[in-house]
């Protein structure tokens, strides 16, 4: 067996084991699950549930969700593919505002709006508890531009 493909399995072993902890002790510390809701272009509503301190990124990749190129970077803020949508009210209830960096990915981002943010940089909190936000029909991966 190769060294890369070793190390491929361990990094995957590792991030599942990480997940799995990561629910079972959110259940087993009684911790208040925070609902989102991911409404797709073609009309699918998606609901899932996330922790205090989860981003949107996390919640898609904890709870298994089929995003196609959603996350591309893993949350390194060097892609735009986690591009979302938020409704004025919502965005403006964020508690942190986009950074510099954001802000920049942003700007390659198809479909991009006024209230458009990446899902990696909204960080779970209770008041945001019932969240919808849009993801766009397309993707645009920073990386390869």
């Amino acid at each position: 067996m190769s060294k890369q493909l070793l190390k491929y399995i361990i990094t995957k072993s590792c991030l599942r084991s990480r997940i799995h902890n990561m629910k079972y002790m959110s259940t087993v510390n009684n911790e208040k699950l925070i609902k989102v809701t991911f409404n797709k272009a073609n009309g699918d509503k998606i609901t899932a549930e996330g922790k205090k301190g989860d981003s949107l990124l996390d919640v898609i990749i904890n709870n298994n969700l089929d995003f196609d190129g959603y996350g591309a970077c893993e949350g390194t803020l060097t892609c735009s593919t986690c591009h979302v949508i938020l409704d004025p009210k919502d965005y403006d209830a964020l508690p942190e505002k986009p950074s510099d960096e954001e802000l920049d990915m942003l700007d390659l981002a198809y479909n991009l709006t006024d209230t458009s943010r990446l899902g990696c940089q909204i960080i779970l909190e209770e008041k945001l508890d019932g969240l919808e936000v849009k993801v766009p029909a397309t993707v645009n991966d920073a990386r390869y531009n």
